[in-house]
């Protein structure tokens, strides 16, 4: 007979970690709080004896998946779990680590819990790059608006659009009566300049890290890019952020992780469906907002769909065009019958998740084929 499992709740913050463990018809006990070190966790492990029979979970957050990582390589089951799907009581009004903890283990054991895909270091690596680039377009788009408020401000105005050369060289020409004014303004200039080069550089960082990521990742970047508005850095924040298609079954499931599905808010005979969950992946919906956009216009192919198609299956190309097709229909269809744009792009997205993926499925797969022949 099997030796009896033990399931260790972990509520990890900076610098400590609340340890409980549930052995017997789930009831857990708290056993302490350790420091967030290697050593530590490594010393605690020696205390809890055979560590075949442990399970071991705690929290997505802040801190990471570098404990993750140490008790895989220790050779201990462990799970990241999600915050947001973790059992409360409404009328629970304490909460402390020791409680956390508790709860997580007891929970752990009784199946309620639901783990989140860890990446590897170098899948890690390659998408905190990408979000850094998020972060610092973000930051651009701040330095441009702090430019032009200040400009505003003070009634300062061109006929040129903003941000084209024309306008550009009006900016740097502009002067105050007060010099205080002046370094302002060169400073708020400079900002933006810096924040573009920022930006120029992180993308340069990508295209390498790109061209030495794992083929299976780069076939699935280059497949995403059949389909239209997806170029290259958007089919590389997708790649990064899901992972891997295979952990989605369904289409419907991928949706749901994008959060792009209907609230729901049923009970016996009365259905009453909402706005979106939001859930999921936030840096994948917002990407996906963006590529929605673009199927407004009629089935084409330009220059760059054309380039990426000579290089990909024709299953792959199909899927593309069909994409294409169906998705401007949709937008059509629901534009006609009066549906605000925010709902109609909502719509439109939530399908191309499904387009997407499929032809991700399908380059995943035949790229692990390859690999293995």
């Amino acid at each position: 007979m099997g030796k009896c499992k033990r399931y260790v709740g972990l509520d990890v913050h900076a610098a400590t970690i609340a340890v409980a463990i549930s052995e017997r018809r789930g009831q857990a006990r708290s056993v302490g709080v350790i420091e967030n070190s290697p050593a530590a966790v490594k010393k605690l492990l020696k205390k809890l004896g055979d560590r075949k029979t442990l399970r071991v979970c705690y929290e997505a957050g802040p801190t990471g998946y570098g404990l993750y990582w140490q008790l895989t390589k220790l050779g201990i089951e462990c799970d990241v779990v999600a915050p947001s799907m973790i059992p409360k009581k409404s009328g629970d009004r304490v909460k402390t680590d020791r409680r956390d903890a508790e709860k997580l283990a007891r929970s752990h054991r009784a199946g309620e819990l639901t783990a989140v895909w860890v990446p590897d270091l170098a899948h890690e690596a390659l998408r905190d790059l990408v979000r850094h680039r998020e972060a610092a377009r973000s930051d651009t788009s701040r330095a441009k608006q702090r430019l032009l408020k200040f400009l505003l401000r003070h009634g300062k105005r061109c006929e040129s659009r903003a941000w084209t050369h024309p306008w550009w060289r009006w900016v740097q020409k502009e002067r105050f009566d007060f010099v205080a004014q002046d370094v302002a303004l060169e400073d708020l200039i400079a900002e933006v300049l810096r924040q573009q080069q920022r930006v120029e550089r992180l993308d340069l960082a990508i295209d390498k890290a790109i061209d030495n990521a794992p083929a299976h990742m780069q076939a699935i970047i280059e497949a995403l890019q059949s389909m239209r508005g997806i170029a290259r850095l958007t089919a590389v924040t997708i790649a990064t952020e899901v992972g891997t298609f295979a952990r989605f079954t369904h289409p419907r499931q991928f949706m749901g992780y994008g959060g792009v599905v209907p609230s729901e808010h049923s009970s016996g005979s009365r259905q009453r469906k909402g706005a979106i969950t939001r859930t999921g992946n936030a840096h994948l919906r917002r990407v996906l907002v963006e590529a929605a956009h673009h199927y407004r216009h009629r089935p084409w192919l330009n220059n760059r769909l054309k380039k990426v198609h000579e290089h990909q299956p024709a299953e792959i190309v199909e899927m593309a065009w069909k994409a294409q097709v169906r998705l401007h229909r949709r937008h059509f269809a629901l534009s006609a019958r009066g549906k605000p744009a925010g709902k109609t792009i909502t719509a439109v997205g939530r399908e191309l998740l499904g387009f997407i993926w499929a032809i991700g499925s399908y380059a995943e797969q035949h790229a692990e084929e390859h690999k293995a022949a």
